[in-house]
């Protein structure tokens, strides 16, 4: 992923994913046939190694799960900040930011344990625990996907 400001460019891979901790929704994006699609998520993340794992649950049914099972890929957002810096000059505005952008691989798990660790790791996220009580009747109705991060790039501007 080509940036023209590279100067704005976050690279360090730890300070990528302390970026990506910060931030509570999860956009993913379709282009389905002419239209896209973006929708807001909750999610998990997982940086083991090379690999970047992003998780997020659903309904059994809806667009999101029909483009994740048709599609297979997606792009991604989360961004942190949005602070207006005003100046004296209007074109002199800016704003203070965070954002990561990216695509990956999209698998729908499956297997009831693979299903409940990615529940896991969405819970912790969030709560800090990683603990948490899974019921087999909840597990067995959850749509939960893995995307496979194959494009990354962060960016900030303070």
């Amino acid at each position: 992923m080509e940036m023209r400001r590279k100067d704005l460019a976050v690279t360090d891979p730890k300070a990528l994913d302390e970026m990506i901790q910060r931030c509570s929704c999860f956009r993913l994006a379709f282009a389905d046939g002419s239209h896209p699609y973006i929708v807001p998520l909750s999610f998990g993340y997982a940086h083991e190694g090379e690999e970047r794992t992003f998780y997020f649950h659903s309904a059994g049914a809806g667009r999101k799960v029909d483009l994740c099972r048709k599609l297979g890929w997606a792009g991604f957002e989360l961004d942190n900040g949005g602070r207006v810096k005003p100046n004296e000059k209007a074109c002199d505005f800016s704003v203070a930011y965070e954002s990561i952008i990216g695509e990956g691989e999209i698998q729908e798990l499956t297997d009831l344990k693979d299903k409940a660790a990615a529940l896991q790791v969405i819970m912790a996220h969030y709560s800090g625990r990683g603990d948490w009580e899974m019921p087999e009747s909840v597990l067995k109705r959850t749509c939960v996907f893995r995307l496979t991060v194959k494009e990354i790039s962060g960016r900030t501007h303070g």
